[in-house]
């Protein structure tokens, strides 16, 4: 496993931030050129080059401005703070997290109230160019991405170039990605899915990426249909949501899912529908891609990237791997033992689950440790067990609790979760009941209480 970008790699980033790659060719479909794009670069770069922060926020939809802002940090600029919402509240709580003083924003976004920084808008400066003697730097720390936890209390995870340049320029290779691509992503590009599939792999590769972000299902197979979209990136939900919407007429060659794990019959109807299998990568925040599997190809086990090591380690996978954030504790023989538990096969693994207590719900994460913590302070509760329960809205997965106790009101309960906890992560089932389920050996009967909270 390298540990780097390549002698090859390198000269590509290289290439791409003096504007020897596709100097006339439109980064955005029908908007920015990636000559435009290197000028918001350098403007960024310039900006910035006297200031004392040691990182900004990069609080943007616009995947030009976010790509900009990308190859200023990539040549020496501040690393970027990526946000995992826009809201006032999010971004006041990543300031308190972290002290940024400058917002690198889009179009008229305003930053009121107590979230106070310096508002910079990014725009095309001519034939502006980040300096001839600049290198990318691909090393050093490109990226602090902060997701959302339960409560909305943020976990940050440091990315280099390497992690993100690294897998971009992996994926390309690994999906045939060239200039004659279009992109469509349906999640934003501040989400590291969004961020690689919308923004990263169309710098390194040429391809075009459509600026807007559709959600609902007729959106996205109109826009897909509108730009030609040969390249879908979309998440769980969508695909779920497309099964009574199939893409009339689709230039699709590819569809890729990640963000949560994709319902067999989802998979299956969406290929269906319009011919193309949905590739699933399995991987997170932290690790970076991990693994594929399309079943419409037959393939119902995961096979990993060929760049990440794996074994089994005490019935969770353990990965090596370039992509991997520094800021994870590793094994002295240099993997990462994640929370998911796997059964192997001869060349990958079935996933079997979290051996830890948190989910995903609609791609985010819920620790269910945090919110039965949370329930066992409220009067009149002695015990609750929390469960993640199959969602047949495509969500993934629904949170739901079992409370053992007496004079519960069940609405006031809910009313003092949602005090702290993230409209996602509230249960929306919520049974009382006198006793828990326990089998013989004293733990929780688990498949008595999904039944329960299913009913």
């Amino acid at each position: 496993m390298k540990s780097g970008l390549s002698i090859m790699e390198q000269a590509q980033v290289d290439a791409l931030m003096q504007g020897a790659e596709y100097p006339g060719s439109e980064f955005i479909h029908a908007g920015y050129t990636f000559a435009e794009v290197r000028s918001m670069a350098a403007h960024i770069h310039t900006t910035l080059e006297a200031a004392e922060d040691k990182a900004v926020c990069l609080a943007a939809e616009s995947r030009a401005v976010m790509a900009a802002a990308l190859l200023a940090s990539l040549a020496g600029g501040p690393g970027l703070l990526l946000p995992y919402g826009l809201s006032e509240r999010v971004l006041c709580r990543m300031q308190e997290e972290s002290g940024f003083a400058t917002i690198l924003t889009d179009g008229e976004r305003d930053f009121v109230g107590n979230c106070s920084a310096q508002i910079i808008r990014p725009q095309p400066m001519g034939d502006q160019k980040l300096p001839a003697s600049f290198r990318a730097k691909p090393e050093l720390e490109l990226l602090r991405i902060f997701t959302g936890g339960s409560t909305g209390s943020p976990r940050v995870w440091s990315k280099t170039g390497v992690n993100i340049f690294g897998e971009a320029l992996f994926l390309a290779r690994h999906f045939k990605i060239t200039e004659n691509d279009c992109i469509v992503a349906t999640v934003p590009p501040y989400h590291i899915y969004g961020l690689l599939f919308s923004v990263v792999l169309p710098l390194v590769t040429g391809a075009r990426v459509v600026s807007a972000t559709p959600s609902y299902p007729a959106d996205i197979a109109a826009t897909v249909q509108e730009h030609g979209a040969t390249i879908l990136a979309a998440v769980p939900a969508h695909y779920r949501a497309l099964r009574e919407q199939p893409l009339s007429g689709s230039s699709l060659r590819l569809a890729v899912s990640s963000a949560g794990m994709l319902a067999r019959r989802d998979s299956l109807a969406f290929f269906h529908n319009n011919g193309v299998g949905v590739v699933e990568v399995y991987g997170s925040t932290e690790t970076g891609g991990i693994a594929t599997r399309n079943r419409a190809g037959g393939e119902e086990h995961f096979t990993p990237f060929s760049t990440v090591d794996w074994k089994l380690r005490d019935g969770r996978l353990a990965v090596r791997s370039p992509y991997i954030s520094p800021d994870l504790p590793l094994m002295e023989d240099g993997y990462f033992l994640t929370a998911d538990r796997v059964e192997t096969r001869e060349r990958g693994f079935f996933l079997q689950g979290r051996a830890d207590g948190v989910t995903k719900v609609g791609g985010k994460r819920v620790d269910l440790e945090e919110i039965r913590g949370m329930i066992k302070k409220e009067p009149g509760v002695i015990d609750c067990v929390v469960q993640a329960l199959p969602d047949t809205g495509g969500r993934g997965n629904r949170i739901g609790a079992l409370v053992q106790g007496r004079g519960i009101d069940v609405r006031l309960l809910k009313k003092a979760l949602a005090e702290s906890l993230e409209p996602y992560a509230l249960p929306r089932t919520c049974i009382i009941i006198d006793r828990i389920p326990i089998k013989e050996n004293g733990k929780y009967d688990r498949e008595a209480i999904a039944r329960l909270l299913s009913t």
